[in-house]
């Protein structure tokens, strides 16, 4: 490699040549794209009007380029890819693997706590990072005019995780992932995670699951909060199923042992908003039952029957559990199992007959709905646990997981059939 060719390679990654399967820089064209799944990171500095409006235009400088600098290896040592840098914020792709992004936004918080110390040490104050990731298909390609223009990536998953990094600052919580990125890592349990919010986003048809992932806490914050894990997520369950009465208590409780926790002080005080006044605008209880719109439909006749079948069946399976009926729900967890496996039956039929070229990622949606599948009904099965905690499993990890897969994944198989002519 030339050193012309090593220098254009400092405006526009390697990685995303072969990635378009350009050879060298000179060969790309305005246009060029490929779609693919990947993982988005996004991260900010908190405050950074404010911490710039404090120094000269020529410190605020060095003050982003150290920044910067000490974070650019922390995602490529992880396979990452930095497609922009937006100010003092940072876009990071990861074409391999939802883990490779998971682990990259711990080590970027974990690098963090290093560089701090050496800021305390020189008189500054510490910066604190959002950091949100999202995990999905995306186009990526070159955009602009043929005088100027630029790589970049587009599409709702990279927009998601935009917005998600955003909302770090609601819960005081450095880095949160969606459900899209928990359902694709190999390995749930290897992380400390919980559930932090269920979010209505607009033109989202379906409400979003949001988790924090805490293992770049300092050590005594992040024990506490494995604590107390039964009882904040039991208490996310409540409030948002309507009773912040019953919410409120348990959030007490999570307090006394993690005064520290950010998120437990957000939700006590929604809760005392929500028993004063009602919900807020954008904190509507869950809708009371889950149902077939004609919007989930993705114009393949024999798939939406299924699609529409499933979801009476977990609306079925959510009336069981909030009577209490254990037997009528077992009977239900194993018709859903088979009207599951009836679905996943038909959908990759169709795939492997018509060659969906993203078959492979779309069989891995698959597995990992089983498996939270399986969780959950071990958790219904044994009974141990709180009814309203359960409703609230079932409407995460089977009606969402559902109508997100339905109106993104399998529409885009569905666009994909109708080219090849299936209806």
């Amino acid at each position: 490699m030339n050193a012309t060719e090593m220098a254009y390679g400092r405006f526009v990654p390697h990685q995303l040549l072969r990635l378009l399967k350009r050879p060298s820089i000179i060969d790309v064209q305005l246009g060029d794209h490929v779609e693919q799944e990947m993982s988005l990171l996004f991260s900010d500095i908190r405050d950074f009007t404010t911490l710039s409006e404090s120094i000269l235009p020529a410190e605020n400088f060095r003050f982003i380029n150290s920044y910067l600098s000490t974070m650019e290896p922390v995602v490529g040592r992880h396979n990452g890819i930095i497609d922009k840098y937006i100010g003092d914020g940072i876009m990071a792709l990861f074409p391999g693997s939802a883990d490779d992004a998971v682990r990259s936004g711990i080590d970027m918080l974990n690098q963090l706590t290093t560089y701090n110390i050496g800021r305390s040490r020189a008189g500054f104050v510490p910066i604190r990072i959002g950091i949100g990731i999202n995990t999905g298909l995306v186009m990526m390609g070159t955009v602009g005019g043929h005088n100027r223009m630029d790589s970049t990536v587009i599409g709702d998953a990279v927009n998601l995780a935009s917005r998600l990094e955003g909302l770090t600052k609601n819960y005081g919580t450095p880095l949160v992932i969606s459900a899209n990125t928990l359902h694709a890592l190999e390995d749930q349990e290897v992380y400390n995670i919980r559930f932090i919010d269920r979010l209505r986003i607009k033109g989202r048809y379906q409400s979003q699951a949001v988790y924090e992932v805490f293992d770049a806490d300092p050590e005594p914050l992040r024990l506490a909060k494995q604590a107390t894990l039964h009882d904040f997520e039991e208490a996310l369950a409540c409030y948002h199923l309507g009773r912040a009465d019953l919410a409120q208590p348990l959030l007490q409780e999570c307090l006394r042992i993690t005064p520290d926790d950010r998120a437990v002080r957000v939700y006590l005080e929604r809760c005392k908003d929500f028993l004063r006044l009602g919900p807020g605008e954008h904190e509507l209880p869950m809708e009371k039952e889950v149902d077939w719109r004609r919007e989930y439909s993705i114009g393949i006749r024999e798939i939406d029957t299924l699609h529409q079948e499933q979801l009476s069946c977990i609306a079925r399976l959510e009336r069981q559990v909030e009577a209490g009926d254990s037997a009528a729900a077992s009977a239900s967890l194993d018709s859903f199992a088979e009207h599951n496996a009836l679905l996943n039956s038909s959908v990759e039929n169709l795939m492997q007959r018509y060659n969906y070229p993203f078959i492979t990622d779309h069989l891995k949606q698959h597995a990992a709905f089983d498996r939270a599948f399986a969780e959950l009904r071990r958790e219904i099965e044994a009974g141990a646990r709180n009814p309203l905690y359960l409703l609230f499993r079932i409407r995460l990890l089977l009606a969402d997981w559902q109508i997100n897969h339905t109106t993104k994944s399998d529409l885009h198989l569905g666009h994909f059939l109708q080219r090849a002519g299936v209806s």
